[in-house]
């Protein structure tokens, strides 16, 4: 039962959750149009 108990307290650290969401800053204007941006990465490591 311990090890699961870490074992989850691992992945769950691991997952980037730092705290409670934040909302982001308001526009002073909103943006008209759609825009799409980000960036996307795949590949495979082997040792």
């Amino acid at each position: 039962m311990r090890v699961i108990l870490a074992l989850s307290l691992l992945a769950l650290a691991a997952c980037g959750a730092d705290g409670a969401p934040e909302r982001p800053d308001p526009d002073p204007e909103p943006r008209r149009g759609i825009s799409v941006s980000g960036s996307v990465e795949t590949g495979v490591a082997v040792r």
